[in-house]
């Protein structure tokens, strides 16, 4: 059987008109779309002879025996957010699909070669993406505080993907899928501008940025707007604003991707008639190299300081959640490098803001790279999320020469 992009597409289609609607996709996980996108998801892979399993983290493995135990993964999640686009997380999962039946009607592969339909990427229902990938990793360590989660009905997670077959308690026992794991391999919309702004179809991944994710204070006193003259007031949202605007500076002079943003601003009394007391900010940075992060971070903390002083206020600083950046594999690169110059022609290398399962599977220690592919307008997460159908078949093409080379090179 010879490899067909246009089958992929077809299939992307039909996956969004059985588990989408006129806002988008709705195959959010531990729901009854999610499992019925991965029944759907059996059956076309039913003819590959791929054996099925589902882990105790609930992802979904089809593995097709090779002469060695040694495995080469594709991966990717068929679940989305409420409301989704067509291709985040399933362009993966069926642009793997289509390379695991080239290579089943092709015989027995050197190493063997399992395709990976990861559980809750995107964390839609309890905000905590990357469930499955990060227990089959090693890095769940946040159990005590999933056993405490609950949607916006009032279920709690254990309870909810206990309802789908997985108990929270043994969902680390996903860790023994990696064991044989050689090289992991993920095909991905790039959810971002830069391929479209340089009118390229596809685009190597280097890794996935590190990301310092803080909880920003400013404490002034409240006091009556009509009665306070300008001059004596201690205006906490002053100070907030003031570093709202100086992030973006930060960002501007670090450069290589760097990206600052102040998400949420609460201010209290939050009335019209009183100066703020106080300002809650979220702030998030995010960078590919460790170091330049750290500087980012120092950057913006003398300057909250600074501010704080100008205004007569106080500042303090809490950290939310950080997680350090994750190079992919190098020789992988290189690899996808030269399979996308093959079939597109020129290639581009980018890192990658979002977090990715990816990054959980090379935390592991496991050889990793993602190939990047044109989203039109730079949206994702919403039904106006697209890509060219050209560009859709040159990302099967580029994923299928991808697994022809690192095949080769895990069987040497």
């Amino acid at each position: 059987m010879a490899l067909s992009p246009a089958r992929a597409v077809a299939e992307l289609q039909e996956l969004r008109e059985l588990t989408g609607d006129e806002n988008g996709a709705q195959r959010v996980a531990w729901t009854e779309t999610w499992e019925q996108a991965r029944e759907w998801l059996r059956g076309k892979l039913a003819e590959t002879g791929a054996e099925e399993r589902v882990d105790a983290a609930g992802n979904q493995w089809f593995t097709l025996r090779g002469e060695s135990d040694r495995a080469l993964l594709i991966g990717g999640h068929l679940d989305s957010v409420p409301n989704g686009g067509w291709l985040d997380g399933s362009l993966n999962v069926l642009a793997g699909a289509e390379v695991l039946r080239r290579i089943a009607a092709g015989g027995t592969p050197p190493v063997t070669v399992r395709l990976v339909n990861w559980a809750d990427e995107e964390g839609a229902r309890f905000g905590r993406s990357l469930f499955g990938s990060s227990a089959a990793a090693g890095s769940m360590a946040d159990q005590d505080e999933l056993r405490a989660r609950r949607d916006a009905d009032g279920v709690a997670l254990p309870d909810a993907i206990s309802a789908h077959g997985v108990e929270l308690d043994r969902a680390l026992e996903a860790r023994s899928e990696l064991e044989d794991a050689a090289a992991y391999l993920e095909l991905h919309i790039e959810q971002g501008p830069v391929l479209e702004s340089l009118d390229l179809p596809l685009g190597v991944v280097l890794g996935t940025f590190g990301v310092e994710r803080h909880l920003v204070t400013f404490r002034g006193q409240a006091a009556h707007a009509g009665s306070t003259p300008m001059d004596k007031r201690r205006d906490a949202l002053a100070g907030a604003a003031k570093l709202e605007l100086e992030i973006r500076e930060i960002a501007k002079r670090t450069g290589g991707g760097a990206v600052c943003t102040m998400g949420s601003v609460v201010t209290k009394p939050g009335i019209v008639t009183s100066v703020v007391e106080t300002a809650e900010c979220l702030l998030d940075q995010r960078h590919l190299d460790a170091d330049t992060l750290a500087s980012m971070l120092g950057e913006a903390k003398a300057a909250s300081k600074r501010f704080a002083d100008e205004e007569d206020v106080e500042v303090e600083w809490t950290r939310v959640w950080s997680i350090d950046p994750i190079p992919f594999d190098a020789d992988l690169i290189e690899l996808a490098d030269e399979s996308i110059r093959e079939v597109a022609g020129q290639s581009h290398r980018l890192p990658s803001g979002p977090l990715h399962d990816a990054a959980e599977v090379a935390r592991a220690g496991i050889p990793t790279v993602m190939l990047f592919v044109q989203s039109l307008r730079g949206l994702s997460h919403t039904k106006l999320e697209d890509t060219k159908p050209e560009h859709l078949e040159l990302s099967v093409q580029a994923l299928d020469r991808l697994a022809t080379k690192t095949l080769a090179k895990l069987a040497k």
